[in-house]
This record gives C-alpha cells, structure tokens and sequence, in this order.
C-alpha cells in the first residue's frame, strides 16, 4: 500500500551493526541437543534482558548524530520493555528519558525503569493509550520521539539480532520470531531476506500481524492474555506490516495454554527465565502451530527475561 514506508533493508542493518558495535552482547546460539527442535537465540542474556536495547542505542545515536536529541532528550510510549532499553541507553549516552507506560505495566519493569534515572509517567490502560500521551508530551517539550517498535532505526537495531544468528551459524533456514509491534520481526525479515524463512508467533489473543496481512493494511485489535505485557500494541506496526507484504512470512497463532506451556519447559528443562512474550516463538514449535520439515534447522528467538521470578 501506498502509505506504508519502504521496508528496512539489510543495508540498514549491518550500518545499525557498525554503529551499536561495543555497546550490545553478541548473545549466544545454543545448539539443539537430544530432545531438542531447534537452535535457541539466548536474547534473554541481552542488556537489560530484551532484545531492544539494540534497537534503543541504534535510535538514540542515529539521533544524536542528525541533530535530533536535544536538552528535552527522548519520550517513548511502553509496555515495560522498550522504556526499559531506552532508559539504560540514555543513561550510557548522556540523554534525558522520559518513559510513558500504561497502568497495567509490570512493577519490576517499572521499578527497572526507574533504577536507570529515566523519569516514568503512567498513561491509560494500553500500550495505545501512553503512546498517544508520548506524543503529545514530545510535541509540548521538544523531546525526540523514540518508537517503541515502528521505526526504522529501531526496526535496524532489533535485526542486529539475526546477523548474529546466521553469522553463527549460516546453515539456519528458519528464524521464529514472537511479534507484539513486529519491531524485532521486521529487523529479522531485512536481515534474513533471501537467506532464510521468517516464522511470525502471535498470541491468539493478540494477533495483530496476523489481522493486518490478511487486510494488507495495520489493523486495530483487542489487545488481552497472558503475554499482553511485552506484545500488546493494539495493531502492527507499519514496517512490520511492509515487510510482511514485501516478503509474507509464516504466521501462525499459538494459545494461552501453549504460551504457558512454553515459558514453564524453557525454565524447568534448559533453566531459561524468559517472560511469557519471549515464551511465545518456542511455543510454536511445542504445540505444533509450526512443524519445521525434516532436516529444516531452525533458530527460536527467545526475545526477553524480564519476568518476576516468583512466577516461574
């Protein structure tokens, strides 16, 4: 469609590569072993336990390096996780952050937050909601706007991640990713275009990407379940939406039950905490929504930890 931006492109990514060098973990790829399906992409072990802090740092430098961060600093709408990564990244380079977050976010999110000196004021009950007070605060006070998910610096940032992937290990030829926004999903699909498939994993619930490829356009959702903290937006993200209809990945929907299921294997089997939106690329491959053929190999992105561990 005409009015959705021009997919990221690899290029974007491997300049996003050079320009957060130093500042990310190159997190591991652990191999599959007896029992196992696939290659799992530890993202949890990232920087502030979530894979966007990579797109965070991409976006705070591309903006300072045009001008576009002044003393205001950035404001950036959350359900916990990009506010998180967008706090410790200002903090590193210097910016003031200010991070809008709906009531129903998470306390140890918050509390984290809070921890790396970013002020956090809370905006409605959706992520929708403090997006649109994030907005109108940067508007009033000249702060730059740092999208949680849909833009391109961002998008560039979070398929960092899939470099490392087939860098590590170039025999891949499935990524499975969870989408919320489908930030990490569009960086994915420009890194991994005409390398290897891209499987997008959505709560049933929350299937936001799913509802715009069957529309060929962004579509609003209800945003409910388990996973709603770190998958919540209300509808996919415009690059993620290009990038979707410039190459369609696989898109399936997993259940509650499924989503559960996964995040209790991953921490009791391999002792990975991982929240239960980062659970949800791996509870694809457990429920059987995606069946990989046999020989495929296949890498689960497992995307976040930041998690209340009483839980697990």
């Amino acid at each position: 469609m005409s009015d959705l931006p021009h997919p990221v492109t690899r290029d974007d990514v491997l300049e996003a590569r050079e320009r957060i060098a130093g500042r990310v973990r190159h997190t591991p790829l652990l191999a599959p072993v007896a029992g196992d399906e696939a290659w799992l992409k530890l993202e949890h072990l990232q920087l502030c336990g979530v894979f966007k802090i990579r797109g965070a740092f991409n976006r705070q430098l591309a903006g300072l390096e045009r001008g576009e961060i002044g003393d205001a600093g950035i404001v950036v709408a959350s359900g916990g996780n990009a506010g998180l990564a967008q706090a410790f990244a200002a903090r590193g380079l210097g910016v003031r952050a200010t991070v809008f977050v709906p009531e129903t976010a998470p306390a140890v999110k918050v509390a984290r937050i809070e921890s790396y000196g970013a002020e956090v004021r809370r905006a409605g009950r959706e992520y929708a909601e403090a997006h649109a007070a994030a907005v109108a605060f940067g508007e009033a006070e000249g702060a730059a706007f740092a999208h949680a998910y849909d833009q391109p610096d961002v998008v560039a940032g979070a398929g960092t991640l899939a470099e490392e992937v087939l860098a590590d290990e170039p025999g891949i030829d499935t990524i499975v990713v969870a989408v919320g926004g489908g930030g990490l999903y569009a960086g994915v699909a420009a890194a991994a275009r005409g390398r290897a498939r891209v499987v997008a994993v959505e709560p049933v619930l929350i299937p936001t990407l799913h509802r715009a490829i069957a529309a060929g356009r962004p579509v609003d959702v209800e945003v409910s379940g388990v996973a709603a903290d770190s998958l919540g937006a209300r509808r996919a993200g415009g690059f993620a939406v290009a990038a979707a209809l410039a190459e369609a990945p696989v898109s399936v929907l997993v259940d509650e039950d499924a989503i559960v299921e996964a995040r209790l294997r991953l921490w009791q089997e391999l002792r990975i905490a991982s929240e239960h939106g980062a659970a949800t690329a791996y509870a694809a491959l457990l429920s059987g929504a995606y069946s990989p053929a046999p020989g495929e190999r296949v890498a689960v992105v497992v995307c976040g930890a930041n998690t209340d561990p009483a839980t697990l």
